[in-house]
């Protein structure tokens, strides 16, 4: 009996060993730090540090979801792996180049013209490594099922103290789209809109009560009717010879 319960002691400490040792990699992240984070603040310089989580390639390309409150005009490149770009999309940026060495981290800085009023910002990000593989650092705090099988890992967040007394939210930006003097309309043009010409003609004619159309078919239905009368007087005056 003793022997059957350290064997089976044992097959546990094993298992329990390939349990440690196959979540090793699962200990990656990637990570947000700023020396000013509080709300409001302005011109403020975040530093991303993604962990590598493969043994054999190397990470070539970070893309972040940027927080509401963030836009990407919002956002000036820092510093980065050497060689790398900085790119903005419609909801973050990239940054990508040669694939950093395998199980390096691959860190870049940027900055954010002003920090929205919040508690804590969230910078959804997905890691790309030099063999096509992808890391989803996704998951908010409250989004997961407890489970652990959510469709990614958990993103990083920065923690922001309370704005300081007299802080304010800056402008916006103005951009190419919503400049007033590019996309207004001249108040001429808005009332200077005529009717086309074919709109135009049928007015006319509706104001001269029938138009050519119903004129000429008039016409052609009397024309109708003379030559059939003349139809029917030439066969009754054939029968009575």
């Amino acid at each position: 009996m003793s022997r059957t319960i350290r064997r089976l002691t044992l097959a546990a400490a094993a298992a329990a060993t390939a349990v440690v040792l196959t979540a090793v990699p699962a200990a990656a992240h990637v990570e947000v730090e700023s020396g000013n984070a509080r709300a409001l603040a302005q011109n403020v310089e975040l530093t991303f540090t993604a962990e590598s989580e493969s043994a054999t390639a190397g990470i070539t390309q970070l893309r972040i979801v940027l927080p509401q409150g963030i836009s990407p005009s919002d956002v000036t490149y820092g510093e980065g792996p050497e060689g790398w770009k900085f790119s903005t999309t419609d909801d973050g940026y990239t940054v990508k180049g040669p694939a950093v060495k395998v199980g390096g981290d691959a860190e870049h800085s940027v900055v954010i013209r002003q920090l929205p009023d919040a508690k804590e910002l969230a910078f959804k990000t997905l890691q790309t490594y030099s063999d096509g593989k992808v890391d989803r650092w996704i998951e908010l705090g409250d989004s997961d099922d407890g489970h652990g099988h959510g469709h990614g890992n958990e993103a990083p967040v920065l923690k922001l103290k309370a704005a300081a007394e007299g802080a304010a939210s800056v402008s916006p930006v103005p951009s190419a789209s919503t400049d007033p003097v590019a996309s207004a309309t001249p108040t001429g043009e808005e009332t200077s809109v005529s009717p086309t010409p074919q709109a135009a003609d049928t007015d006319e004619d509706t104001d001269s009560g029938l138009s050519t159309g119903a004129w000429l078919g008039i016409a052609a239905a009397v024309l109708v009717v003379l030559a059939a009368v003349a139809f029917v007087v030439r066969r009754r005056g054939g029968a009575q010879r």
